[in-house]
């Protein structure tokens, strides 16, 4: 996680809300990919940090299953973010703090875990929350 926030504390030094993901290999120790959120840097709505390092790990394994990986964030993901993260079916979502306005990852909705897809992947939320959240509350205060 402290990686995703140094990846968070890029994004808003960039101007993009502070969101840091990290993709970690099957062995739990490997990063596979880290990045943050990008979209005002870019212009592309669907450059969220999670998209971003999930796209990155894919092309450094050469494959689309992320199988065995696990995903660290620093906000619950959003619904496309969550259609993403079964779509490359990641094994274990780890997230720090919860998002009760568009998070589908357990707080507003839970499209993660939904029994009606394919692949669910495990959901590990809270850890460093209060880092995770005061990162957030800071950018949009100073806005």
């Amino acid at each position: 996680m402290r990686l995703a926030l140094d990846e968070a504390g890029r994004a808003a030094r960039g101007g993009d809300v502070p969101v840091g993901a990290v993709v970690l290999a099957a062995d739990g120790t490997t990063v596979l990919a880290a990045d943050h959120n990008e979209r005002e840097a870019t212009g592309d709505p669907t450059a969220h940090a999670e998209v971003l390092a999930l796209r990155r790990a894919a092309a450094r394994l050469g494959e689309w299953r992320l199988a065995g990986c696990t995903l660290v964030v620093t906000l619950e993901p959003c619904t496309m973010c969550a259609g993403a993260i079964v779509q490359s079916r990641v094994d274990r979502v780890v997230y720090g703090a919860r998002d009760e306005k568009a998070g589908a990852a357990g707080s507003l909705w839970d499209v993660v875990r939904d029994r009606r897809l394919n692949h669910r992947p495990e959901v590990i939320e809270g850890v460093l929350a209060g880092e995770c959240a005061a990162l957030l509350t800071d950018f949009f205060r100073a806005r």
